[in-house]
């Protein structure tokens, strides 16, 4: 399955690198279970069920992916904007959504999709269990 070109609707910036990072994960093996979820107590850009997730986290687990979408890497890489408050909200509504959905007990992780928008194809970083 193609990850690029995609159809061009309206999207802005940041919305083109999430339809990336939703595809690429959707070829990867994930399914895509929340686009932009939104609660109370904060935003996750993607929720998403591995089934085949290896290491520590077992089989069965549930990932919450910030994208992060920039035009060029030269000086910083774009998963750097994930700092430690932004990681905290991130926890802070995965444990929302677990409580509202019934999933308490479902192995969990953080990742992190960078997307490069420079010229030709973007290049895509997955970063799994990034915090």
């Amino acid at each position: 399955m193609p990850i690029w070109p995609f159809k061009k609707r309206d999207l802005s910036f940041g919305q083109q690198g999430e339809e990336i990072a939703a595809k690429y994960l959707k070829y990867r093996g994930l399914k895509i279970l929340a686009r932009n979820y939104r609660c109370p107590v904060g935003e996750i850009d993607i929720i998403a069920f591995d089934k085949d997730s290896p290491g520590h986290f077992g089989m069965n687990c549930i990932a919450f992916v910030e994208v992060k979408t920039r035009k060029s890497d030269t000086y910083t890489s774009p998963d750097a904007a994930v700092d430690e408050e932004k990681r905290r909200r991130i926890k802070k509504a995965a444990a929302y959504y677990l409580t509202h959905h019934r999933a308490g007990e479902m192995n969990v992780r953080y990742d992190i999709v960078a997307v490069v928008m420079g010229e030709g194809q973007p290049r895509i970083r997955h970063i799994t269990a990034a915090f």
